[in-house]
């Protein structure tokens, strides 16, 4: 197990009320001690931070990483090496393969895959129904004997409200959360982009806000009813979020995430981009309003943690009509920039803050070992210059894909360096 003294940085984390210039000793692949000055033990390895912020290691809990059956758009290997090129040490993948995981031999295809990759640690999500065909509950069970950490039907909501029960009741028996793509298919119909004035104006199928605050509304009384924990992937509308407000207020065991493209882009973007299929992802963008309060959300605590929703796809599946095109966008190489530009150089969050939404928040939601540097834990740390200039080249992209709407973007704060259970893991070659 390896050992590393990480000495001269800004130490933020917010499990320990810590933000302040320390050195960090891990040995044997866990956190040995913080301290002001820590001398360096005989023949311990040594990372120079100054200047930089040392992290419980980024975790994102909603990526899609494409294996098994399209590897053509990511691997468990290219997307865990874009998740160390972005600064995190952990991510959770959905469900939504080919075949769909809803069964425990591809749990254990995928951690064996991330194993070999060793970039960073993978926590796979397990389809709520078999096929994702929301008819008939997976095997749960054995998805999580084999190391699922949640279920989701991601990609897909789960309509039918019988179902959605029998999971909320079903897997508190093992103690993870139900993860919700909150969405009523029938009020989406053939929807492409958020339906307002812009979807308007340009002439494109809108999908209403509703379509989602229905499912969640309806979701929250089934938790309600039965005690479950529950919850919400890529909310994006206020009255969502209000929702969630009013089921914490009552009692519930309710979570939610939000992605950084809802918080900083609007659905206008898809007119400033002249139809740029970069800018077409389920939620879509949504109002100005929407992206206000989810910021809102963020600032008063109401929201659990920021997840990128990486969701590569081919160059070719992009390039047709906005209609046509694939929704999603990538997010693991990006975020913590966007973040750290547009929410903490603007004074909009703390930087301690942020660490929780992408860190500590992540890993109380799904009930993973990490977002803490407490003494004992594991050594996942993430390491990044909080002043430093990027560009982003999604040409230069570690993941297979380059569908950003981010490409050229310049933003002030880097990723530098991750660690993994006191491995040093980037920067990569």
């Amino acid at each position: 197990m390896a050992s590393l003294l990480i000495h001269g940085g800004r130490i933020v984390d917010p499990s320990q009320g810590l933000d302040g210039p320390a050195d960090l000793l891990i040995e044997d692949g866990a956190v040995a001690r913080i301290d002001g000055k820590i001398a360096k033990p005989k023949g311990v390895e040594t990372l120079d931070a100054t200047g930089l912020v040392v992290t419980p290691g980024l975790i994102d809990i909603h990526v899609h990483l494409r294996e098994p059956g399209q590897e053509y758009k990511e691997t468990v290997a290219t997307g865990t090496r874009a998740a160390a090129a972005g600064g995190f040490t952990a991510v959770a993948c959905m469900a939504n393969t080919v075949p769909v995981h809803d069964n425990r031999a591809i749990t254990e295809l995928i951690l064996l895959e991330a194993e070999r990759a060793g970039f960073a640690r993978v926590y796979p999500i397990g389809a709520i129904s078999k096929g994702m065909q929301g008819q008939e509950l997976a095997e749960i069970g054995e998805m999580v004997a084999a190391g699922a950490v949640a279920v989701s039907d991601d990609g897909l909501p789960v309509m039918n409200a019988e179902l959605m029960r029998r999971a909320l009741l079903y897997t508190q028996h093992y103690g993870i959360p139900v993860i919700q793509h909150a969405e009523d298919l029938t009020l989406t119909g053939k929807g492409v982009m958020h339906e307002g004035e812009w979807s308007t104006r340009l002439g494109l199928i809108g999908i209403p806000g509703s379509a989602e605050d229905v499912m969640v509304a309806r979701d929250l009384i089934l938790t309600e009813d039965t005690q479950g924990r529950y919850h919400v992937a890529h909310l994006s509308t206020a009255r969502s979020l209000d929702l969630v407000r009013l089921g914490r207020s009552r009692g519930l065991r309710v979570t939610c995430e939000v992605a950084p493209h809802h918080l900083i882009l609007t659905d206008e973007e898809v007119a400033k981009t002249g139809f740029s299929t970069h800018c077409k992802m389920k939620p879509p963008l949504r109002s100005s309003r929407d992206r206000e309060a989810l910021i809102q959300g963020l600032v008063d605590g109401t929201v659990d943690c920021i997840a990128s929703d990486h969701a590569p796809h081919h160059a070719d599946e992009k390039d047709v009509e906005f209609d046509k095109a694939p929704f999603g966008i990538l997010g693991l190489e990006t975020t913590l920039s966007l973040c750290l530009d547009r929410f903490v150089h603007a004074g909009l969050l703390t930087l301690p803050r942020l660490v929780e939404l992408l860190s500590t928040g992540p890993a109380r939601v799904l009930g993973l070992p990490g977002g803490t540097l407490q003494v004992g834990s594991p050594a996942d740390v993430s390491i990044f210059d909080l002043d430093g200039e990027v560009t982003i080249v999604a040409a230069d992209f570690r993941s297979k894909s380059r569908n950003t709407p981010f490409d050229g973007w310049t933003l002030r704060g880097r990723p530098v360096a991750t660690v993994l259970g006191g491995r040093k893991v980037s920067p990569l070659p």
